[in-house]
């Protein structure tokens, strides 16, 4: 069984296909070899590997360290260059690669193969000491804090100390002496802190680096970010082992990182930036602040017109935008990594569009290129232009976006504010892996250092999140926890807003306005509604929300929730005394002064959605829910109502229910007391009339809830359908009784609509508002592996809404089936209504573009 693929002198064992056993970096390295690309030899060792090495208890085979040991003699004839020789040493990088990109959130080590040895050898081949006791320390570094979990800062703090002692600025003017000096204090501190000496055994390094890069597959920054994107914990990451090729042989080597299109914005222009003497860690971790792309074109044009085809040549083979890594070796350009690039929504949006355009793909491709629930992030507020800012500062706009927060300047901070309700913004000199959790809490963030591919700016844009980078103005200590800037000291706890647009970081909390939705995001959703079969249908309980759902491209009301209408100060009293009325004629005399109410929002509500359904759903909650439940409250109310203080304390414990859920609600409320459904047809009745007489084309339907009964629907309907003769009736099915007999059900039904947040309650026995601490455990534990009220379950409540769809178009072929839970504006729960054949969707006016795209990215799967 094979565990090792190699790749180099336009040979590989892999290809793209293979992602799942090498890895998206192994796959691509293999890929681009085999395209004829300067890709330096090397071999991946599969996933599987260490998914074994893990449960294994962190050992090798022989088997694996035989082929190992080949994979290493074919990259030596390959390169040239021989592993822990004396005269011609082969270095190499081991770097880790999960099927899918997970930048900077495991362990890579570089310069590997370096000893007191092989350093002097480096520096006799290249005739230059300066480069090989560079690549060494860089080693003892990465080595030290990778394998051995050494702390960082103690091996930075000492380098800073000796720049600062002798004058120096920059890492580059180091000489080589100084260093060799810095080496043999390293390693000093690797003694003192490890206690045993750095390793001289090119060898051991090497397993010992592998071992540490599988290991990092379980890291906690690791762990987190596959929970934040959804990844599974039971892939494994390869292990890349990679010839060395060197950025920092002098001025005429470099490293950078380049995408073949904008990552932010889409436009079709080479990007990207590179560093001069340095390695892919300077750029990617933001110490040095790198030069734009562009200017490569002028001080190396020869390997700028080379890396400008091998941009056009992946862009071709890929058919996707990509994010490539490239090291130049005095004047010769070398391939170290390509992918799929990260991007903003905005971007996606104009990248899909343009291939599509230019004939790289259809439409029907590009559609299902933008993830649907990344539309979410264009649908947010901008900063008002009309606000008052005070602009302290500019740095990198390396995700746009406009967010106000409190300024925190840890990650650990951020979780915290952010657990206690807070707005935060991470202000970091720079940010690191290990921050992932507090960046994932954080509204945004500014940095001082790094550019605009650095740690910072790439998770920003794959998190949908506002960053500012390389803000070199900002003078930030995270020990005073401040920053000062312009003459100005910020504290933790400050308001600070970013403009991720402009790069403009202002003082204070600054007024935002609304999205405007238009130009590529216009024609993306046309396309998407030109391929779907479903309708998507808002959620809306006022005028001002169906309008607003309208502007969304909203296809009608799915639910229109009437008790919401209840809510308003000038309806609570009225509706609190037909609640408390003594009789039926009482209550009548309170639901009289209600309907006009009810009524004048039906007509804002309908004509806003002239010519769609509004599916308008009958009072639903217990009627306890309305009263006031404070002395002070109840105290106003007796006064209101003329009642005695006991009186109402009396009658408002009556109406207490231990199990309100399960309680006296829904449909059975209005059995109990039929005049209060008998109002709210009356005025939908009325509205609908009132509609029509001024030119108006609408289509109100009646949705009784809580059915579980086939009798309970049928004594309603009968009862109610003598004053609305020709409005359509129909259910919510939320019970799994409803379901379950759902063919009965359907005899009285001229539509279902399936309310999942009720019926995944009711199927489980959670409670929705009560769950949250439990299903964190268990979703943790992998008990579940989503959350049931986000993510449909499939299995369980999803078999009975199909059940449901089955039984009740069997005994009515012409029943209109939607959906109406929070699950309406989720992409796997609308792919999943997609294939059960359901006529709409209904969700928030927000998710709305979400749902129409996830149903027409359902058709084009199916």
């Amino acid at each position: 069984m094979s565990f090792v693929y190699f790749f180099g002198s336009g040979y590989a064992d892999g290809n793209a296909s293979m992602k799942s056993e090498l890895g998206g970096k192994g796959a691509n390295l293999a890929e681009m070899t085999a395209l004829g690309l300067p890709v330096p030899a090397g071999f991946t060792i599969s996933t599987r590997v260490c998914l074994e090495y893990i449960r294994d208890g962190a050992s090798f085979s022989r088997e694996l360290m035989n082929q190992i040991e080949t994979a290493l003699k074919k990259t030596e004839d390959s390169m040239g260059a021989k592993f822990a020789d004396a005269r011609n040493p082969l270095l190499v990088s081991v770097r880790s690669g999960a099927r899918i990109s997970m930048p900077g959130m495991m362990d890579t080590v570089l310069n590997l193969g370096l000893n007191e040895m092989t350093v002097e050898a480096l520096a006799t081949k290249t005739d230059n000491p300066r480069f090989a006791y560079d690549s060494y320390r860089r080693f003892i570094q990465m080595y030290s804090s990778v394998v051995k979990d050494l702390e960082t800062h103690y091996m930075e703090d000492e380098l800073e100390s000796f720049k600062k002692m002798n004058g120096y600025k920059e890492d580059t003017e180091l000489t080589a002496s100084d260093l060799k000096e810095l080496v043999g204090v390293f390693k000093a501190i690797y003694q003192k802190h490890i206690m045993e000496a750095f390793p001289e055994d090119p060898y051991e390094q090497l397993w010992q680096a592998i071992g540490a890069v599988f290991k990092s597959w379980n890291c906690p920054r690791a762990k987190k970010y596959r929970e934040i994107h959804s990844i599974s914990h039971d892939w494994g990451t390869a292990v890349n082992i990679c010839s060395m090729v060197y950025g920092n042989m002098g001025s005429t080597s470099g490293t950078g990182v380049c995408f073949t299109r904008d990552p932010s914005t889409g436009e079709n222009v080479f990007y990207g930036e590179f560093l001069i003497n340095a390695q892919g860690e300077d750029v990617v971790a933001g110490i040095r602040t790198p030069k734009p792309l562009h200017l490569l074109e002028k001080e190396m044009p020869e390997v700028f017109i080379q890396l400008e085809n091998v941009r056009n040549k992946l862009e071709a083979h890929y058919r996707d935008v990509q994010d490539i890594e490239f090291t130049i070796q005095e004047g010769k350009l070398y391939i170290l990594q390509t992918r799929n690039a990260k991007r903003t929504t905005q971007a996606a949006l104009k990248i899909a569009i343009d291939f599509a355009k230019e004939g790289l793909m259809t439409k029907e491709e590009a559609l299902l290129r933008v993830n649907a629930q990344d539309l979410d992030k264009l649908l947010h507020p901008t900063l008002d232009p009309r606000a008052h800012k005070q602009l302290i500062a500019k740095g990198l706009p390396a995700s746009p976006g406009a967010v106000s927060g409190r300024a925190v300047f840890t990650a650990l901070e951020a979780e915290s504010w952010a657990a206690r309700g807070e707005l935060v913004i991470l202000v970091r000199d720079e940010t690191s892996p290990e921050d992932i959790g507090g960046m994932y809490a954080s509204q945004g963030f500014l940095t001082a250092r790094g550019g605009m591919t650095s740690h910072a700016a790439v998770v920003a844009r794959q998190m949908g999140k506002c960053c500012i980078a390389g803000c070199s103005s900002l003078n930030i200590s995270q020990t005073q926890k401040s920053v000062k800037v312009s003459g100005i000291e910020i504290l933790e706890g400050d308001w600070l807003t970013l403009d991720g647009t402009t790069g403009e970081v202002m003082l204070g909390k600054v007024e935002t306005k609304n999205a405007e939705l238009s130009g590529d995001f216009s024609i993306f959703m046309d396309w998407a509604k030109e391929i779907r079969h479903m309708k998507v249908r808002a959620n809306a309980d006022t005028p001002r929300d169906a309008q607003y759902a309208r502007s969304f491209g909203a296809e009608g009301i799915g639910l229109c929730r009437t008790e919401h209408m209840f809510f308003e100060e000038n309806r609570l009293p009225v509706v609190r005394q037909m609640i408390l009325s003594k009789n039926s004629l009482e209550r009548k005399a309170a639901l009289d002064k209600l309907l006009p109410f009810q009524r004048d929002d039906f007509v804002g509500i309908l004509s806003a959605m002239e010519g769609y359904e509004v599916t308008i759903r009958l009072l639903d909650p217990p009627l306890h829910e309305f009263l006031p439940h404070t002395d002070k409250d109840m105290m106003t109310l007796a006064a209101q109502l003329g009642f005695s203080l006991e009186d109402l304390k009396q009658r408002v414990r009556a109406l207490h229910e231990a199990n309100p859920m399960l309680g006296h609600r829904g449909c059975r409320l209005g059995i109990s007391h039929p005049e209060i459904y008998e109002m709210q047809v009356r005025a939908i009745l009325e509205a609908s009339e009132i509609c029509k007489e001024q030119g108006k084309k609408v289509f109100p339907e009646i949705m009784i809830p809580l059915v579980g009964i086939e009798t309970e629907l049928k004594w309603l309907r009968d009862r109610l359908q003598k004053i609305a003769p020709n409005l359509p009736f129909g259910t919510m099915i939320e019970v799994p009784r409803a379901a379950l007999v759902a063919d009965k059900i359907a005899r009285h039904a001229d539509f279902f609509s399936f309310g999942t947040n009720d019926l995944t309650q009711t199927t489980y026995g959670f409670s929705r508002d009560d769950s949250a601490p439990f299903l964190r455990v268990y979703k943790q534990e992998h008990i579940l592996e989503e959350d049931p009220f986000a993510v449909i379950d499939q299995d369980g409540v999803g078999r009975l809404i199909k059940l449901a769809c089955e039984l009740g178009r069997k005994e009515n072929p012409g029943l209109k089936l939607g959906i109406c839970g929070e699950h309406g504006g989720e992409p796997a729960s609308v792919q999943f209504c997609n294939n059960l054949g359901l006529n709409y969707v209904s969700c928030s006016p927000f998710r709305i573009p979400i749902a129409m795209l996830a149903a027409a990215q359902a058709v084009v799967k199916k």
